[in-house]
């Protein structure tokens, strides 16, 4: 064999090589693309392909499926890759963190609000997060950020904003009152604090807002956030109580008290642009400026039943681990449900009412958990069912199979409803405040 014939066989060896890499490389990517085209079937299928809130937006044209998305996202199977594009997969689960958008090389993601189909109410919010109505401004989850590191940060930036509206201090007349003490009131206590206003904070129910609600395990921040006159916070994979104790602790220490239990009913003006903010227990304040930093859930939301108002129910779990040897109901199918239901399990007998025929938009990881807890009988689910009355020692539900409806009675210690939360949108627009329906509206995109 000669030295041509020589290199053409080296170089036919080299190339079928290459040809086999590539092959190897276009089945895998082949398989990877039909395992998320059976996760984004399954996820329209139940309902967890269209988003509910914030969400990413991929622009196909752009978008080189380089993964680093997938790779960013700290939730599972939010994002995929199908034949070299990103595609979102379990819309529903996005948490709104925006760490896609962040991650993407090529900028082609955008973060929006709503879809074409899907419309999300929002209050009408500027940049600098001021309403249509002079003095009154949101932050946090009402304004479409739920994520607590956002949240945090728009409690800042708000407060820094209202500092520079040169409206001039006021005899008897304080210079901010907020309304709420979830993630946004906090941070704006603190900065409000920093820069010498004169303020109070209100809350309906106890400090961390929503995330007081937040089953005792259940992580609530995977990334880093900047709390002023505290300085940077890394509680990755935190718990609820990391970051109540977190909290408890700055405020302690720069002596600002929260008044909780005390929900504010009305904003209104009183004169010359002053703000008379009055609780539900007839105190009244007055305020150049208000910051609404609530949940968009705003009150939980109540099945209006017999037998809700009894002590034994309730719409928030705290402290499991506390609760033993009961027979309870769970009510609800989302992930605080679910979550709950889980947690209680162990060392109670737990049945979790749902009225629809599956889970629909829980997060991955839920899923799994339930699915295996079922299958191991450590708790019951009974689907397409609604609570019907509540008593002393049982629960009635009425079940339905097909056309046929049964109504069944449980013996039954504790109760506890998930149901949602009602829009707080009559105490906005009662202060004036617009509400407006976004479909696919962007709130963030790449300069």
């Amino acid at each position: 064999m000669n030295i041509l014939t020589q290199e053409i066989v080296i170089y036919g060896v080299l190339g079928l090589f290459c040809l086999a890499i590539i092959w190897i490389y276009v089945r895998k990517g082949q398989k990877a693309s039909a395992r998320v085209r059976e996760k984004v079937d399954i996820a329209k299928r139940e309902g967890r392909f269209e988003p509910l809130s914030l969400h990413p937006y991929i622009d196909l044209d752009t978008c080189i499926g380089s993964g680093a998305c997938v790779k960013a996202c700290p939730e599972k199977d939010i994002i995929g890759i199908i034949d070299n594009k990103a595609t979102v997969i379990n819309a529903s689960s996005c948490i709104g963190h925006g760490a896609c958008f962040h991650a993407c090389p090529v900028e082609a993601i955008s973060l929006r609000i709503g879809t074409e189909k899907r419309g999300v109410e929002l209050p009408h919010v500027k940049p600098n997060y001021e309403t249509n109505v002079r003095g009154i401004y949101i932050a946090g989850e009402l304004g479409g950020m739920g994520l607590i590191k956002n949240s945090v940060e728009q409690g800042k930036q708000a407060v820094e904003n209202i500092a520079k509206s040169g409206k001039e201090p006021k005899e008897g007349v304080l210079d901010l009152i907020i309304v709420g003490a979830g993630p946004a009131g906090i941070s704006a206590s603190l900065m409000a604090k920093k820069l010498r206003l004169s303020f109070k904070i209100f809350e309906q129910d106890s400090l961390g807002g929503a995330v007081y609600t937040f089953p005792r395990s259940k992580i609530v921040m995977t990334k880093p956030m900047d709390l002023p006159l505290y300085g940077k916070v890394k509680l990755y994979e935190s718990s609820k109580d990391e970051l109540l104790n977190l909290w408890n602790e700055v405020l302690s220490k720069n002596k600002i008290e929260i008044q909780e239990r005390s929900k504010v009913e009305k904003i209104t003006f009183a004169d010359n642009e002053v703000f008379k903010v009055i609780l539900a227990n007839g105190e009244e304040y007055l305020a150049n400026h208000v910051l609404v930093a609530i949940g968009r859930r705003g009150s939980p939301r109540k099945l209006n039943i017999p037998g809700e108002n009894l002590p034994k129910v309730a719409y928030r779990l705290i402290e499991p681990e506390r609760i033993s040897g009961k027979k309870i109901i769970v009510v609800g199918g989302g992930d605080s449900a679910v979550e709950s239901a889980m947690l209680l399990m162990d060392q109670n007998e737990v049945t979790l009412s749902y009225r629809k025929a599956q889970f629909a938009r829980i997060k991955a990881r839920n899923r799994e958990k339930i699915e295996e807890a079922m299958q191991e009988e450590k708790l019951k689910v009974i689907f397409n069912s609604n609570l019907v009355r509540i008593r002393e020692d049982e629960v009635e539900l009425k079940i339905k199979n097909g056309d046929q409806e049964e109504l069944v009675t449980l013996e039954n210690d504790l109760v506890y409803i998930f149901a949602g939360g009602e829009l707080p949108i009559k105490f906005l627009q009662n202060a004036g405040i617009e509400i407006t329906k976004k479909f696919g509206t962007i709130v963030k995109k790449h300069k």
